[in-house]
């Protein structure tokens, strides 16, 4: 599978920057609250742990077969402040490549229009990139990522993909 390599991206508000090792720090503080795992679980990072985890994430491709990891930092353009990340994780499908992609902005950031300016740009630029079909796990009492996604154009769909909704473009 030949898949994209993420690079930076701007909308009038936002520039998305690939996630690389050094942005642990910074936004080791951005993702300390735990409300932010209320749907999707854990626990918020110490900083070494996210550096564990961006080293991971930033080595290059998946270490499995037919699978690629795209990760974007989210940063507010008037002040380079990080409020978040959005993220694509590539796979095979019939007619191209498939995108299961996620947003998450930091609790004093949402509200703003900021996870879906920084989706909408991401998804564009997967599709230019060859993506065919993009899908979104939300769990179904996250009203705000619920929103996020049908602002995008998502539609729920049937299955459940476990306890979160499948939404498909």
């Amino acid at each position: 599978m030949h898949a994209p390599l993420a690079e930076t991206l701007t909308t009038r508000r936002l520039t998305l920057e690939p996630l690389t090792v050094h942005h642990a720090a910074e936004m080791a503080a951005v993702l300390d609250d735990d409300r932010l795992h209320t749907y999707i679980g854990g626990a918020p990072l110490s900083p070494a742990e996210l550096r564990a985890r961006y080293e991971h994430l930033a080595a290059g491709p998946s270490p499995y077969h037919q699978e690629a990891w795209l990760n974007w930092i989210l940063r507010r353009t008037r002040d380079a402040r990080p409020i978040g990340y959005v993220q694509a994780t590539i796979t095979p499908a019939p007619a191209g490549l498939q995108a299961s992609i996620a947003w998450v902005t930091a609790m004093p950031y949402q509200g703003f229009g900021f996870a879906t300016e920084a989706a909408a740009a991401m998804l564009a630029w997967l599709r230019g990139h060859g993506v065919t079909s993009i899908v979104a796990s939300v769990h179904p009492d996250n009203a705000p990522s619920t929103a996020v996604a049908r602002k995008l154009g998502l539609h729920p769909t049937e299955p459940h993909d476990g306890t979160e909704i499948l939404w498909r473009l």
